[in-house]
This record gives C-alpha cells, sequence and structure tokens, in this order.
C-alpha cells in the first residue's frame, strides 16, 4: 500500500494533475486500506447508491449515454479530460453527469465505469462489479483500479 501511495502522490505532484488529465495507475487491491476497498459499506457494490441500476449510475440514464454531447469523443472539452497511463497513453476519458456522476470512457466513447455521485470513492463496472478508487479532488485525481477494470479499456 505504501508504494501506491507513494506513486499517487508523486503523479499528483507532478505534471499530470496540471494539465487536468487523470492518471490511471492498477492497484493491488488486496493492499488496500479496508476505508478504500469494496468491504467497507460505503463502498459495497451491493449498496443501492453504488447500483449501477440507480436513476443516476444507470447506463439507462441520457446523462450517462455517449450519446450526450458532454460524453461524446468528438467534444473538445474531454480532449481536457484524458485518462492516461504513466508513460502518456490514452486510454479514455472521463465526464460529469448533472446529477455528479463521474463516468469514464474507453477513447472511442463507450462508457467502462463510473463513480457515483455520493458516499463513496469507489469505482464501479457499469454491470456492478467493483472496479477502484478514486484518490484527489475534484480538479486532480488518480484512477487506480484492478488489473480486470484497467484491461476493459482495451476492448
Amino acid at each position: 500500500m505504501r508504494r501506491a501511495v507513494v506513486i499517487i502522490a508523486l503523479l499528483l505532484g507532478s505534471g499530470f494533475a496540471a494539465r487536468a488529465d487523470a492518471p490511471l495507475i492498477v492497484l493491488d487491491q488486496t493492499r488496500l486500506p479496508f476505508d478504500l476497498g469494496p468491504g467497507h459499506p460505503a463502498n459495497n457494490p451491493a449498496s443501492p447508491g453504488n447500483s449501477p441500476n440507480g436513476a443516476w449510475n444507470s447506463s439507462g440514464n441520457t446523462a450517462n449515454a455517449a450519446t450526450a454531447w458532454q460524453n461524446r469523443p468528438s467534444n473538445p472539452d474531454n480532449e481536457q479530460r484524458l485518462i492516461i497511463t504513466a508513460d502518456g497513453g490514452v486510454l479514455g476519458y472521463y465526464a460529469t453527469n448533472s446529477g455528479g456522476v463521474l463516468n469514464l470512457f474507453d477513447v472511442n466513447g463507450r462508457r467502462i465505469a463510473y463513480r457515483p455521485a455520493r458516499g463513496t470513492k469507489s469505482l464501479f463496472t457499469v454491470t456492478g462489479q467493483w472496479c477502484g478508487t478514486v484518490d484527489g479532488g475534484t480538479r486532480s485525481f488518480v484512477l487506480a483500479v484492478t488489473p480486470d477494470c484497467a484491461a476493459r479499456f482495451g476492448r
């Protein structure tokens, strides 16, 4: 865990944060502190507020659709909200819907994961699996995800 914290701190202190891009790192879920992992009640995928069927989290909500202007790959604003690797590779982009849900999209505009608007820093896949966590504030943050979740960006 200490290594992950050091990596996150280095990324936040580097040029990543200044560009508003979100670096993505792959985490070892077993090394997370309890309050960040899926075992904590606030981060549990079964919690109603975290459910992919919740009104604001749902793929059926037009605010989360790739066809909504704020979520389109062609929206110039998304060029400033890239999800990047440590070596500068682009995996996708992020956008927040009007209800406060943070959506993660791959480069083609396919919704990969979301963070509910309230109650958790956890990320969940669109099918409801715990996917990782978000560290940082509203303008600069790091996405720390499981290997399976990271692989979804390349599928």
